[in-house]
């Protein structure tokens, strides 16, 4: 996961997790791109004491000297076709949807050949070359879900905690279905990706937390932990020109497939507690969708209408 690439010579040096169907690929393990799904976890052989991207930081400085500082990962990645490789793979870059905080452009996705290459340093020589295109489909679709939740909470909170609680106290359907013409505020800038990293070893709290749950109430709660973590730092814009940096936490869930065989991810999108504002943040919009709901609003809302 998080194979946005800084290496462009034209720019310079979802509360309970929501959701997400893929198409029909089966990536290896480490990243939602190289995650398996459950019913087709034969299908590639990787290690199974390796959960983290083929493209990780070694250990010792000269190694870490080498590497981006906006992803932490190597700076450039060769198009060129690997050794022993059987079928041509396409060199073509996909631009994401994500803004970049350094540049007026977008982050751009690794090329199939790039993530070959990738994986091949890290030691998964046995990845069927007929899968990569699909993986790295599936790595860029759980990129913009991702990326999508973060402007989620953007959406409500880049305003303030007062603002975004008068969008929260509606719950999560209230949102979507709010009045866009009633809102007199102009649009804000919208919110750009600074860097990321990936952390796949370092289980969040909440993920913690939710694995107990599962072993206690197994019928209700999952107790598989995530398999992958990101952190995403992202320039919110504020009202007035203003911007900060704001940490995000990315765990990624696998979950059964769907009947037709897709995979299927679970994305937990939320602000880092890095502090008091964002502790609140995560209160508000939780605590406001179960207030609607159990307050009865919802209820009184359909009578109304």
């Amino acid at each position: 996961m998080g194979w946005f690439w800084a290496d462009s010579p034209n720019a310079p040096n979802r509360f309970p997790p929501h959701p997400v169907s893929a198409s029909s690929a089966t990536p290896p393990s480490g990243c939602p791109m190289h995650a398996v799904a459950p019913s087709n976890s034969s299908n590639l052989s990787t290690s199974p004491s390796d959960r983290s991207c083929p493209v990780k930081a070694p250990k010792g400085p000269s190694s870490l000297s080498k590497l981006n500082p906006l992803n932490y990962m190597p700076s450039y990645i060769s198009q060129s076709r690997a050794e022993n490789q059987k079928k041509a793979l396409p060199v073509e870059r996909t631009v994401s949807s994500i803004p970049r905080g350094d540049a007026e452009s977008n982050w751009e996705y690794p090329s199939p050949q790039q993530m070959y290459n990738a994986m091949l340093r890290k030691g998964y020589d046995d990845t069927p070359e007929d899968a990569v295109e699909s993986m790295v489909a599936v790595h860029n679709f759980l990129n913009e879900g991702a990326w999508d939740e973060i402007e989620g909470w953007e959406e409500r909170f880049s305003r303030g905690l007062s603002y975004g609680w008068r969008l929260c106290r509606r719950g999560e359907e209230g949102f979507v279905k709010r009045d866009l013409t009633t809102e007199s505020e102009t649009q804000l800038p919208r919110p750009k990706l600074l860097r990321f990293q990936g952390r796949p070893n370092d289980i969040t709290p909440k993920a913690k937390i939710l694995e107990l749950l599962g072993k206690a109430y197994p019928s209700k709660y999952s107790f598989e932990p995530p398999f992958d973590r990101h952190d995403w730092y992202v320039q919110r814009q504020l009202p007035h020109g203003e911007v900060r940096e704001v940490r995000y936490v990315i765990d990624y869930y696998s979950a059964p497939p769907e009947p037709t065989g897709e995979p299927v991810f679970y994305l937990d999108v939320r602000p880092a507690i890095d502090g008091p504002t964002a502790a609140a943040e995560r209160m508000m919009r939780w605590g406001g969708d179960v207030w609607f709901r159990a307050s009865g609003a919802k209820i009184r809302e359909n009578v109304s209408t």
